[in-house]
């Protein structure tokens, strides 16, 4: 296995994988499709060695685009998705059509050609828990709470079938919220720490005592490659850092490692159902294919993250100004 395809590489999650993977395995050749929507940008590949990447532009939902890009790789890694729970709630639609359609697309174009494939999710699918209820696991009973998590969990099942019935060999991940560079400013934690950098306020939805279980995206793309290097066929893995914040705890960490105060805090409209906290147990993981994060210590990636920001204005700057004025319709 040394030619993948990585679908969505061009966003954030999958551009650093990109990275990561053309680091660490030298001798693969890496292929990219993604659309280019507003969240896929090409920078976020500059500078990969061209003699070992091709970057496609086109739709997983197109089966003449997607099916001779999986017939010329040995494994598929599908990160492509629309992601972002506020935008799921103000129109569901492209949720459905990019998660549930596309994937199905995916399986067809694997099953056809008998490649591997491997499915990126994420913990949204389970959705939230008590503070003291046990992190979620690979036997937690999926129930989502918005159109992303839901066309999330749609596709997840559509692998999960597409493994029983067709003996398509594939693998699922679920992993935890990610943090670290190249990450659109609409996403919390760069929305922060661009917030500061042009001189408006973090903006904390409701009291702020939501939780989430924070992994840094180089830690996320280790946790991928070796479970399909090293997973078993059919089988879910749970990738997480035990990184576990409220809200209000990731922006007071934001204002203390940018030198700031709490006054820089302003509270907004909370989102409509928003989950109380994701928390993953990814021993299994850990146990079974001999995985660990790096990034142990959420304040070090953070400082790193708030650094690239700061040295790449000229990236973030362009997407900026529009994204807060979609904010600011929603009163957010």
């Amino acid at each position: 296995m040394n030619k993948i395809l990585v679908t969505g590489g061009a966003g954030f999650i999958g551009s650093n994988f990109v990275r990561y993977v053309s680091r660490e395995r030298p001798d693969w050749h890496i292929s990219v499709i993604d659309l280019l929507t507003y969240a896929g940008n090409t920078q976020n590949l500059d500078g990969l060695d061209e003699s070992r990447f091709k970057f496609i532009k086109g739709n997983i939902c197109d089966e003449n685009t997607i099916e001779p890009a999986v017939a010329d790789s040995d494994a598929v890694v599908h990160f492509a998705a629309e992601t972002h729970v506020d935008n799921s709630v103000h129109d569901p639609r492209p949720f459905v059509d990019t998660n549930v359609v596309g994937t199905f697309q995916i399986l067809e174009a694997v099953r056809k050609h008998d490649k591997r494939l491997h499915h990126i999710s994420t913990d949204e699918v389970y959705g939230d828990l008590e503070p003291n209820d046990p992190k979620f696991n690979e036997d937690t009973p999926y129930r989502p709470s918005s159109p992303y998590s839901a066309t999330k969990a749609g596709s997840d099942h559509l692998v999960q079938a597409w493994i029983r019935s067709f003996g398509v060999k594939a693998t699922i991940s679920n992993c935890s919220n990610n943090y670290g560079p190249y990450q659109h400013v609409e996403k919390m934690i760069p929305r922060q720490i661009t917030n500061i950098l042009t001189g408006q306020k973090l903006k904390l939805y409701g009291s702020g005592q939501n939780i989430r279980d924070w992994i840094h995206a180089e830690d996320h793309s280790s946790g991928v490659l070796t479970i399909l290097e090293k997973g078993t066929l059919g089988k879910t893995y749970l990738i997480g850092a035990d990184g576990e914040k409220t809200n209000k705890q990731v922006m007071q960490l934001i204002v203390e490692l940018m030198g700031k105060d709490e006054s820089w805090i302003e509270q907004v409209n909370d989102r409509p159902g928003h989950d109380l906290r994701y928390a993953i147990d990814s021993s299994k993981l850990r146990n079974e294919l001999g995985w660990q994060p790096r990034y142990t210590d959420f304040k070090e990636g953070l400082a790193a993250t708030i650094d690239w920001y700061r040295q790449n204005d000229s990236w973030w700057k362009p997407q900026k100004e529009s994204t807060e004025a979609k904010y600011k319709e929603l009163g957010r």
